[in-house]
């Protein structure tokens, strides 16, 4: 090889250099005018969307839907009781907050349908709420700028977001889905500014948008979960940037090392760290007992105050009523009740439960070949290798396994409640095995068996398996709690088959301080997330019941069906959750025309024809997989859950198909070299009249409609729609 050889890498930056001529560069400097002219549509679509959010905003006095849910949720902020919910508590915590600000007392019991008081200042609490919908609005016109739209493709995609009657209606309640919406765009947003400053990176500017867009993922993470799929989004774009610049050779190692780093600490670690910051407020907040308790491990409970554990006794002795906490992430209470299982040994039923309730007590009682236990005799305290039996209180059967296949954990054994206070079998024996405690550490070191501190497992005497709670959902014969059954693996590690004694009531013992053992926060931090992620994934559809508000992914794009979001009563004020078909079927259609389109140029391309000017080709497909893969990631993961879904959870989705309406206007229509500026004004007046008369045509749905629903005709576009329907 000659000494002028590169090894073909002068072809390679040759390749390179034309890439980077086909980048859009940095727009130039704008004059004051230009930034006020630029500001300033945003500023009047800010008042127009003021006006349709804030619009008789408290013209119906009850508790609207799931104002139910998340309005009782704020009330615990202000009670400072801990609760449980299946989402992050961020959006929740801002609800509390806006009841603070408006001064709301938190004693408000938000039952669904009832009227609200006159010291709940609802329509405060509301419109502080809807706060986040108006901003969506102004939000939307500067990401159409950031991608580069046209002035009226940038008109048209805003007009759209201002005048869909979904957005609108969902917004004006006391909700999650406003703070979720807006984090949403704002995400999208940051991520478009950020790419603006690509050209400079590592600059002032560079790295505020980067932090912005971690910002904004973590927010949205924290309100809902489905705030991921957005991230999704973000995510593919920082690959497909840091893979562009692996082949940029002119790069150094350095500088495509920081790249990396700097990702990873905006747009990995700034959402995590919001993400358990929001928990770790929740845990301050929340450190009074409440209805959530039972959802946490022994240990975060004993530090809340108002419950009883400090009364509890501190080593468990033979006739103690206890209760039994399962120690994996997500565990609940040792649970029975009288219903029986359909299926195997027809017993009654044994699950984990996650709430306190009578059906969780215990009796400690010696096993069948030993005498009774005698309440008034000397005190026998429980040890490592020690035989039980479980008496349930409340039904006095014992807590019972046998060689019959569990429900749903087929390779494990049924565990049931069998017998009664005087009858039974060696099928009702039990051994208990210390794993270590928390104050003495290992087994060896531990003398007796101890409330909240001490790690037990249970040992069927007879089958040599262990009582699991791994987690497994019953169906709704079991209503749906957690499924209890005897694992014939011995697997000393698994936390799942590991117990604590949680709640100790005896007597004839001293009480014992708990308080100063104290639960890591990382540990709650899990613990709490694994029990959101369990319950979601029970929040499945009954298959013997008709739940009239629920809709499937593919009714979505379509609007096959809208959602009634409270009752329907001639003396009622109504609401009816459905997007404007103007806005939903030309956006759904949108995403159809852009794949056809991207598949003719391809092949136009492939055929040697040339479409494009510098750059336009490379920017085309940039906002395509902006919208079209934001759109993607948003609604397939839909497709695949298995839990029920409603219709509200497509509207994060939309925003991405709105996006793909404005750009593919502007490359057919506004920017087209073909069309003259008088028919891409008419064309642009068309659209946008078509779009806010559709919106002023249903505008009641969202705004509340009055008396007999029949009498306001002409809402039944579909007739899938409940609009008319009695039920």
């Amino acid at each position: 090889m000659g000494e002028d050889d590169d090894g073909g890498r002068e072809v390679y930056g040759k390749m390179r250099a034309a890439a980077a001529l086909r980048q859009i560069p940095r727009p130039p400097p704008t004059t004051f005018q230009e930034d006020l002219m630029e500001h300033l549509p945003a500023a009047i679509y800010t008042l127009l969307s003021c006006w349709t959010r804030f619009y008789q905003i408290g013209k119906n006095n009850h508790v609207v839907w799931d104002e139910a849910h998340f309005g009782k949720f704020g009330s615990y902020y202000l009670r400072r009781e801990f609760y449980f919910d299946v989402h992050p508590p961020l959006g929740k915590m801002l609800v509390g907050l806006v009841g603070l600000l408006s001064g709301y007392n938190g004693h408000f019991e938000f039952k669904s349908g009832d009227e609200y008081k006159e010291d709940v200042p609802y329509v405060a609490m509301r419109v502080m709420l809807a706060t986040f919908g108006v901003l969506m609005v102004p939000l939307a016109w500067y990401t159409a700028k950031e991608l580069g739209f046209s002035n009226r493709a940038a008109h048209l995609t805003t007009i759209m977001v201002l005048c869909d009657v979904a957005w609108l209606c969902i917004s004006r309640f006391i909700l999650l889905d406003s703070m979720l919406l807006f984090f949403t765009v704002l995400t999208v947003f940051c991520l478009t500014r950020f790419h603006t400053e690509r050209h400079d990176p590592f600059s002032p500017d560079w790295w505020v948008w980067l932090t912005f867009t971690g910002i904004s993922i973590g927010c949205v993470a924290s309100v809902k979960w489905v705030g991921l799929f957005v991230t999704a989004l973000v995510g593919v774009y920082t690959l497909e940037d840091l893979w562009e610049k692996f082949g940029d050779l002119r790069m150094r190692k350095r500088d495509y090392i920081n790249h990396w780093l700097a990702r990873g600490l905006m747009l990995i670690g700034m959402p995590l760290f919001i993400y358990m910051m929001s928990f770790k407020l929740h845990f301050i907040i929340l450190n009074h007992s409440g209805p959530g308790d039972a959802q946490m491990s022994s240990l975060f409970q004993a530090n809340l105050e108002g419950n009883d554990f400090s009364k509890n006794p501190l080593e468990v002795a033979y006739g103690s009523k206890i209760t039994l906490k399962n120690m994996g992430f997500g565990g609940g209470l040792l649970h029975s009740h009288v219903q029986t299982y359909p299926v195997g040994s027809q017993q009654q039923q044994v699950t984990c439960y996650h709430y306190k309730d009578d059906n969780n007590n215990w009796r400690v009682e010696k096993p069948w070949t030993l005498p009774k236990v005698d309440d008034a005799g000397e005190i026998e305290f429980l040890k490592h290798g020690d035989i039980v039996r479980l008496q349930h209180t409340p039904t006095n059967r014992n807590l019972h396994s046998h060689n019959v296949v569990a429900p749903v954990s087929k390779l494990n054994n049924e565990v049931s409640c069998y017998g009664n206070a005087t009858a039974g079998d060696a099928g009702d024996h039990w051994q208990v095995e210390i794993v270590d405690d928390l104050v003495f550490g290992k087994r060896e070191k531990v003398p007796r068996v101890r409330s909240l501190t001490t790690k037990l497992r249970f040992r069927h005497v007879l089958s040599s398996c262990y009582l699991v709670a791994p987690n497994s959902v019953l169906p709704p014969w079991g209503f749906k709690q957690i499924e209890v059954s005897c694992d014939k693996q011995n697997n000393p590690s698994d936390p799942h088959s590991h117990w604590n004694v949680e709640s100790h009531w005896n007597g004839r013992l001293p009480v014992g301080e708990t308080k100063f053992y104290k639960s890591p926060f990382l540990r709650d931090f899990w613990h709490l997330n694994v029990a959101m992620m369990t319950s979601n994934n029970a929040l499945v559809p009954d298959a013997d019941k008709e739940d009239i508000l629920a809709s499937s992914p593919t009714d979505w794009p379509w609007m096959h069906l809208g959602l009634r979001m409270c009752g329907w009563g001639d003396n009622q004020t109504k609401y009816y959750l459905i997007g404007n078909p103007a806005v939903w079927w030309s956006s759904t259609l949108s995403l159809g025309i852009c794949v056809i389109v991207i598949a003719v140029y391809l092949a136009r391309m492939q055929r040697g024809y040339r479409d494009w000017g510098v750059g336009e080709w490379d920017h085309f497909l940039y906002v395509c997989k902006i919208a079209g893969l934001g759109w993607f990631f948003q609604y397939v993961p839909f497709l695949i859950m298995g839990r029920v879904t409603y219709i509200h959870h497509y509207l994060p989705t939309l925003y991405f198909a709105v996006l793909m309406v404005g750009h593919l206007f502007d490359h057919f229509v506004f920017k087209s070299r073909r069309l003259k500026d008088t028919t891409k004004w008419v064309i642009f007046g068309i659209a946008t009249g078509i779009v806010i008369g559709v919106f002023w045509w249903f505008r009641g749905v969202a705004f509340g409609i009055d008396g007999p629903i029949k009498e306001h005709w002409g809402l039944l576009w579909r007739k899938s729609w409940n609009i008319y329907e009695s039920h």
